[in-house]
């Protein structure tokens, strides 16, 4: 018995210590930071709100707030609506080659964030292989996604597709359609049986994907960097640069805080008001 306890200990123990030193205090140091201020290159640890005010006030960081805002939901709205038939196709109709076809969405992680927004710089490029197809047909290049937001856009949906066709996968592939053929024998159509059975019993699944789609546009530094061009900055790269060739480092930290806080208000906000133990979350006990 001393021996089960101990294991029962260290299970509970390692994982909660690993998460407290490498993100709770993380954390906090960055919050500490963000009220402190940087000058040439220096920390100042006196406490000050000079940052947050910069952001509030500072025409750009608010532009460049409102874009990345814009970019994060146009591109978790466009994921989950590409994603859901994907996955749903590979559920109903994969057979037994649904497990194949679920791995083949781990490819293109076999290759770095970098190397892939390289091969797209060549794809979409004003000497890319798009406009590089149609000057040879004739046409004017394609000036739109040269160096752009739709560039960026495109992007985005390149690298976070994999991720949300897997979570809205895996919420399907626990699904039992026996429901949905029920629905269908009491008279419902094929629209009313996706919108009030098939939908919101995997709404888990969809809300995971759209946030793992969202957070990680929302603070995106790599591809406006590589493809947004000059008028493509989000906010993403502006704190990136704050810690780099800004060396203000203070404000940098005031803007990861602004951040966490905007992404952990939005997703209480998508979970307001969703019953969990509805739509199959298993870490929702029975009442």
């Amino acid at each position: 018995m001393p021996n089960v306890s101990l294991r029962q200990r260290l299970l509970l123990y390692v994982p909660s210590g690993f998460l407290l030193f490498f993100f709770v205090f993380p954390l906090i140091a960055l919050v500490v930071l963000s009220f402190w201020q940087t000058e040439n290159y220096k920390i100042v640890r006196e406490l000050t709100l000079n940052n947050y005010v910069t952001l509030a006030t500072e025409g750009a960081y608010i532009t460049f707030f409102l874009r990345s805002l814009t970019m994060a939901v146009g591109v978790s709205v466009t994921l989950v609506v590409m994603a859901w038939p994907i996955a749903y196709f590979i559920v109903r109709y994969g057979g037994r080659y649904r497990i194949i076809l679920s791995l083949l969405l781990v490819i293109p992680f076999l290759s770095g964030e970098v190397l892939r927004l390289i091969a797209l710089q060549g794809m979409l490029g004003p000497a890319g292989l798009v406009n590089g197809m149609l000057v040879r047909m004739g046409a004017a290049p394609l000036r739109l996604i040269m160096y752009s937001n739709v560039a960026s856009f495109i992007a985005f949906i390149y690298l976070y597709l994999p991720l949300v066709v897997t979570t809205v996968y895996l919420s399907l592939i626990n699904f039992d359609f026996r429901l949905a053929h029920a629905a269908n024998a009491c008279g419902a159509n094929r629209l009313r049986v996706f919108t009030e059975v098939i939908w919101p019993l995997n709404l888990s699944g969809t809300l995971v994907g759209f946030m793992l789609a969202f957070i990680p546009t929302l603070s995106a530094s790599l591809v406006p960097r590589f493809l947004g061009g000059p008028n493509g900055t989000l906010y993403g790269m502006s704190m990136s640069q704050q810690f780099g060739e800004s060396g203000t480092w203070a404000l940098g930290a005031a803007m990861g805080v602004v951040l966490f806080l905007f992404s952990a208000l939005a997703l209480a906000i998508l979970s307001f008001g969703v019953d969990l133990r509805r739509t199959g979350f298993t870490g929702m006990g029975r009442q």
